[in-house]
C-alpha cells in the first residue's frame, strides 16, 4: 500500500501529518521528521488492525 502524507503547520507551530489514504490517521510533531514518523507508525497499526478485522486482505 502506498501512503501519501500531507503536512500542515498549526498556529502554535506544531506540524500535523496525515495519511491521506487512511482517514483519521494523523499525528502532531515538533519537527517534520517526527510528524511523518509518528504518522507512519500509526498507519502501520491501523492497517494491521484492519487486516485483523477482515477489512483489508492480508
Amino acid at each position: 500500500m502506498h501512503l501519501s502524507i500531507e503536512l500542515d503547520r498549526e498556529e502554535d507551530g506544531r506540524l500535523i501529518a496525515e495519511a491521506l489514504e487512511l482517514p483519521g490517521v494523523m499525528t502532531y510533531g515538533e519537527t517534520r521528521e517526527e510528524a511523518i514518523s509518528s504518522t507512519e507508525r500509526l498507519a502501520i497499526e491501523a492497517i494491521a488492525d484492519r487486516i485483523k478485522h477482515g477489512e483489508l486482505p492480508p
